[in-house]
């Protein structure tokens, strides 16, 4: 780029806007020049904290603006795909919250659209940029713990209820990228089923299996229903196991020097299992933001034309496997089949 300073505009200054907000102001070789949301008082009180910045009310307005070359968008699921391929159209890079889009059709376009413009599009799966992800994506790199058998993850919270998605498309992209970066194979199936105890038809609790080519097995549950807060990843290997608790303060990542062997015996259908339990090991982790990492990926992406780690492929894998979730929920668990892609 000919500017030094890549200039960003971001739309919507809901829960997550503030944030990107503060970490676009603090990034190097990028400027937020200006912000667009649908609400007036928001716009006025960030115009109070940053004089200088534009502010639209009008997202168009701010994706028509010839002196921005990026936008941010964390707006509602349900305007990613119009939003970002306007802002691809008018010649914009473009990071866009999870879920990428709300279907596989649209994100696939968007996709193609990047292609087409030379534009990053990029999607915001933060988790992959913390510590405790990027250390367990170093033990699974470097085989401490073997080949992974099983992947187990709970998300549960009370609320908050979405008006216009269920369960899984809130939580699961969370875990589902996280699974996507930590571990090379691609899901071929899922089963998925879920209840509404609302009169919108949107469900509540939901659990999710992903079923792989080989003998792995991942498994989610998501919840708005929940008394406490929970959320906990498990990844068993068959040299050791991983314990990702995100709720602790400190010890997020425990190594567990664990796992069973198995043979069987003369009558194949008795086994004989020999259970190993050894020492745990707590690793350190980089306690830097999360977001400050996706904010410099992002920018070092289009400064450098290189590919960031939350790449567009991998938001739509995401995408798939939500799709494909929300049809075998419709059909009562049914097995549905996940096209391939590579991230």
């Amino acid at each position: 780029m000919q500017d030094e300073n890549v200039k960003v505009g971001l739309i919507g200054l809901g829960y997550w806007g503030p944030n990107l907000i503060r970490n676009f102001m603090s990034a190097g070789q990028c400027k937020l020049t200006a912000i667009a949301d649908l609400q007036t008082e928001k716009l006025e009180k960030f115009k109070k904290l940053y004089p200088g910045i534009e502010t639209y009310s009008n997202p168009t307005d701010l994706i028509n603006n010839n002196n921005i070359d990026a936008v941010v968008i964390a707006t509602p699921v349900f305007s990613h795909f119009s939003l970002a391929k306007a802002a691809l159209e008018h010649d914009k890079h473009v990071l866009i919250e999870k879920p990428m889009a709300s279907s596989v059709k649209e994100a696939e376009t968007l996709i193609e659209l990047a292609s087409k413009w030379n534009k990053l599009l990029m999607v915001d799966h933060t988790f992959l940029y913390t510590g405790a992800v990027k250390k367990i994506k170093e033990l699974i790199d470097n085989n401490d713990i073997g080949k992974i058998r099983y992947i187990d993850s709970t998300r549960i919270n009370l609320g908050l209820f979405q008006p216009d998605i269920n369960v899984l498309w809130d939580l699961a992209p969370h875990d589902i990228s996280i699974l996507n970066y930590i571990y090379p194979e691609q899901p071929i199936a899922v089963h998925a089923v879920g209840i509404c105890h609302t009169s919108n038809d949107i469900e509540n609790i939901a659990y999710l299996t992903l079923k792989y080519q080989n003998d792995m097995i991942a498994h989610f549950n998501c919840s708005w229903t929940s008394p406490v807060k929970i959320r906990k990843f498990l990844i068993g290997g068959d040299k050791k196991m991983i314990v990702y608790d995100d709720m602790e303060p400190t010890e997020k990542v425990k190594l567990y020097d664990t796992t069973y062997d198995y043979k069987n015996k003369d009558d194949r259908r008795k086994i004989l299992v020999d259970y190993r339990t050894g020492d745990i090991f707590v690793p350190k982790l980089s306690t830097t933001e999360a977001l400050v990492g996706v904010v410099n990926d992002f920018i070092h992406s289009i400064v450098n034309q290189t590919p960031p780690i939350s790449n567009a492929a991998l938001g739509l894998n995401v995408v798939k496997v939500l799709e494909a979730a929300q049809q075998s929920i419709k059909q009562k668990g049914k097995e549905i089949l996940i096209p391939n892609t590579k991230a």
